[in-house]
């Protein structure tokens, strides 16, 4: 492993507790360009996470608290006139960032959760007639409460799809809750925290992973599971081109996260729940977990050898 990776996920590991299979992903997430989305109940360190990502690997970051009343150009930007110039100037919105907190994304109105739509996918955001690109890196994490509670709107399937992972924290065991007890609030140790790496850094370890090679074979594999979701008879809409796309991104990505320059079926399976499980919608009614389709298709689909 990369030691600037080793070193990021061991100050991760002491940010955010007991959750290492979680960092792991985010990281790859981050390094396979895709964006992140995070689906739990308040309180259980989604934002910290977040915090935690842009202090370590040395991203300049911003937060928007999404609420019902947030409009598109509170988070896009506005053009602005300026008297003395008698001209319309842009004035740049949060997301002009590196890393963007996009908090409790589902309580917004599905106009302004789809002001992120461009910039999530073409890394940029037009005004008028004038294109802006963003900073690079440019990385996503968006945090939502599930669907039941109150004053949040479900994330269509066009926003959901441009999430490459979306993962849970869950509750801490209770090993690590008594950890937290006793030393607090974890955001206050980041200030404390060196960053492991920079912008650059993130880039090249980016540009590294779209080298790592993908055989023949395994991408036969990639394309049995996207087949297998779309003959699926309990699911009403498979995995797209996006998705099949993302999944060889997250794997080779999973691969550099492991030190290996090649991807192997089990760097697909690694990641496939946290890539295919929001994309997936079970026909039915059934109340079994989230990610039983997911696991579902991992067991239909011979493993290559």
């Amino acid at each position: 492993m990369d030691a600037r990776i080793a070193r990021a996920l061991t100050t991760l590991e002491h940010i955010v507790l007991g959750k290492p299979g979680q960092l792991r992903l985010a990281l790859a997430c981050l390094l396979a360009r895709g964006h992140l989305l995070i689906e739990d109940v308040p309180g259980v360190g989604k934002t910290t996470l977040a915090h935690a990502l842009a202090q370590v690997l040395g991203l300049a970051w911003q937060r928007v608290q999404f609420t019902s009343d947030l409009l598109p150009a509170d988070i896009l930007g506005v053009p602005v006139f300026d008297r003395s110039t008698q001209q319309f100037h842009f004035r740049k919105g949060p997301v002009f960032t590196q890393l963007l907190l996009a908090d409790e994304v589902n309580r917004a109105s599905p106009r302004t959760q789809s002001a992120l739509l461009e910039a999530m996918e073409e890394r940029q955001v037009s005004s008028d007639v004038t294109t802006y690109r963003l900073p690079e890196p440019f990385f996503v994490v968006a945090t939502q409460n599930p669907h039941e509670q109150l004053g949040t709107y479900p994330l269509p399937e066009s926003q959901l799809d441009r999430f490459l992972m979306c993962i849970e924290l869950g509750y801490p065991e209770p090993i690590h809750e008594r950890e937290l007890l006793r030393s607090g609030e974890r955001r206050e140790y980041l200030p404390q925290i060196a960053p492991a790496m920079d912008a650059g850094a993130v880039l090249d370890l980016q540009r590294a992973v779209r080298g790592v090679y993908v055989s023949e074979p395994l991408l036969d594999y990639v394309q049995a599971l996207i087949a297998r979701s779309r003959s699926h008879p309990d699911i009403v809409l498979g995995l797209s081109p996006r998705a099949g796309q993302g999944l060889v991104r997250a794997a080779q990505a999973w691969a550099t996260l492991g030190g290996r320059e090649a991807v192997l079926p089990e760097d697909v399976q690694a990641v496939f729940l946290a890539v295919a499980t929001h994309r997936l919608t079970r026909r039915s009614d059934d109340t079994a977990p989230d990610d039983r389709l997911a696991r579902e298709l991992l067991e239909a689909v011979a493993v290559p050898v």
